[in-house]
């Protein structure tokens, strides 16, 4: 009897060692498969995390990303390592096509966008087959104005000098922006030439893989004007290379920028807001995106992001992932208004 009893609790104990066994392996399984598909049920992330820039350097999706991570690592609200990877191409398009179709599941990087994301998707010439719709978005962060940029020695003293000019001879003036024909560079150049009257279809555009191709290109005399994202020409405006002639603001922007008069105060009835938000895969993981909806929240009410803001001269203007892409949807309709009145639309 003595015996039986001991071999039943030898058999016992085999089989508790036996599932804990089994229990550990399907444990590990499951960590192994959720690095794979980049995300863990408990403790995301549990590796380096990447935000593309879809452009060159110095432009302002490059500054988002940088500011944001800046910020992200200085707070310690992500422990991770956060690198920035610029992906320049047809204004973001190459991206976008390389994103929506290898990274559908990658919850370890994400991207900043703004307004293309829309406008390549709905625009006729390089259009896009991807749009938000291919991603989840997480978060807008700021709001910005377009600007058109002259150098500081130009002959055009105000956009009223350049408009005449144009409607003189269109081709006699080479504009140049960070963004493809049809984007949102070129939709802030041609807004105030559009609403006096001229064909926008007229002027020479020349298209440039971000914003800081462009400066480039306009410091260089490859071109006689930029449009460009407001909060990018401050440090040129400083040191007096640059003249900025108008902003496309309801109303004048602060800071260096103070003096610059809105397009609607030069009786020009155009007005252009340029947003950037963050975004994640189209199958994000809902561990992925619970964690990023409530560190970006963090981040926007945060002292050290607030005085990013201040330094690059951004507005803030936050919207959560739920409120973001209601955004989005609206400013589809929009975009798309604008486009067809250009004849630019798909």
């Amino acid at each position: 009897m003595k015996k039986t009893k001991w071999w039943g609790l030898l058999a016992a104990g085999m089989m508790t060692l036996a599932l804990a066994a089994c229990g550990g392996n399907e444990s590990a399984g499951s960590k192994s498969s959720g690095s794979n598909s980049g995300s863990s049920a408990s403790n995301y992330p549990t590796k380096p995390i990447t935000i593309v820039a879809p452009s060159g350097a110095g432009g302002g999706w490059d500054l988002t990303a940088r500011a944001v991570t800046k910020v992200l690592d200085e707070t310690g609200l992500v422990k991770q390592t956060m690198t920035v990877e610029n992906k320049p191409g047809g204004g973001g398009a190459v991206f976008m096509a390389e994103y929506a179709t290898q990274d559908v599941k990658n919850d370890y990087k994400l991207f900043v966008n703004s307004s293309p994301i829309i406008i390549n998707n709905l625009k006729k010439e390089g259009n896009s087959p991807f749009g938000y719709k291919d991603t989840t978005p997480l978060a807008q962060l700021t709001k910005d104005f377009g600007a058109i940029v002259v150098k500081a020695d130009s002959k055009f003293q105000t956009l009223t000098d350049l408009l005449n000019a144009i409607k003189q001879n269109p081709k006699s003036v080479t504009i140049a922006g960070g963004s493809a024909p049809g984007s949102m560079d070129h939709l802030v150049a041609i807004l105030p030439i559009y609403k006096s009257g001229i064909d926008p279809k007229s002027v020479k555009y020349v298209s440039y893989d971000g914003g800081g191709e462009a400066m480039a290109a306009l410091l260089g005399g490859n071109a006689d004007v930029i449009a460009t994202d407001a909060s990018s020409v401050g440090e040129y405006l400083k040191a007096g290379k640059v003249r900025v002639l108008a902003v496309s603001a309801p109303e004048r922007l602060g800071g260096v920028l103070k003096d610059v008069p809105t397009m609607k105060e030069l009786g020009v009835d155009a007005e252009f807001t340029i947003w950037r938000g963050v975004f994640g895969p189209k199958e994000m993981s809902s561990e992925a995106k619970a964690f990023w909806e409530e560190t970006l929240k963090k981040l926007s009410e945060h002292e050290k992001w607030k005085e990013e803001l201040q330094k690059q001269g951004w507005e803030a203007e936050y919207r959560n992932s739920e409120e973001f892409t209601k955004f989005l949807q609206e400013q589809e309709q929009q975009v798309g208004d604008l486009l067809k009145s250009l004849g630019m639309h798909k």
